[in-house]
């Protein structure tokens, strides 16, 4: 089966909310050694993202998108025990989370996904989470990277609320802090003084990256 075929219809089983598809063709794009990267990031995820385009023109309203989510999850499981992790010792502590108000979690599932690929050690708080279980979390674990996200703008202002709490546990210094989700942008990331901004899963890890490597070499 060509490769081509394969990946549609993961965007295809997705996008239909159909799990038994989704799954089927993950199988099929494993018997095939399609890399596992491969068909997350030009299968499941694209998808999901004609899925979310569908929502934006309001084809689909928030009950399909939560089937296209679950279609999305149950292929999901079958290539990511089969990507090849960095063997290097971890790159940095990372805090992630959904803010608080916000239960939309398949962008910071994915971002946590391809982050551990990277070598990170993620500490994954879920979504729904307080500005103040943010800050707890760093304290505990030394994190040097923050990362928050969501996708409904009312929750937006909580991100800021977080990184004046890092200020004034004396955390700021020490903590980068990297948001993302639909309704962010690098012009909101840049007024509540954020160190960076991704727009997807894939920007996230070159984000981190770069964020963390340009702190490293501050400090030289």
């Amino acid at each position: 089966m060509a490769v081509e075929e394969i990946l549609e219809r993961l965007i295809r089983g997705v996008r239909e909310m159909d799990e038994d598809l989704t799954a089927e063709a993950a199988q099929d794009a494993l018997a095939s050694q399609i890399p596992a990267l491969t068909a997350i990031n030009d299968g499941l995820v694209r998808g999901m993202n004609e899925a979310g385009r569908l929502y934006e023109i309001q084809e689909y309203f928030v009950p399909e998108l939560l089937l296209c989510s679950d279609a999305m999850y149950a292929g999901l499981g079958i290539p990511s025990p089969h990507i090849q992790r960095a063997e290097e010792e971890s790159r940095a502590k990372v805090v992630l989370g959904v803010m608080q108000g916000d239960t939309h979690d398949i962008g910071k599932n994915l971002v946590k996904l391809m982050l551990e690929v990277d070598g990170f050690e993620v500490f994954d708080l879920g979504r729904d989470v307080p500005p103040a279980a943010f800050v707890a979390k760093v304290k505990e674990t030394g994190a040097e990277l923050l990362g928050m996200s969501t996708l409904m703008s009312t929750t937006m202002d909580a991100m800021g609320v977080a990184i004046r709490m890092l200020q004034q546990e004396g955390l700021r210094e020490q903590t980068t802090v990297m948001i993302g989700g639909g309704p962010i942008s690098q012009a909101f990331a840049d007024l509540i003084g954020a160190d960076g901004y991704a727009e997807n899963a894939t920007g996230a890890v070159r984000e981190a990256r770069r964020l963390l490597a340009s702190r490293e070499a501050a400090v030289r």
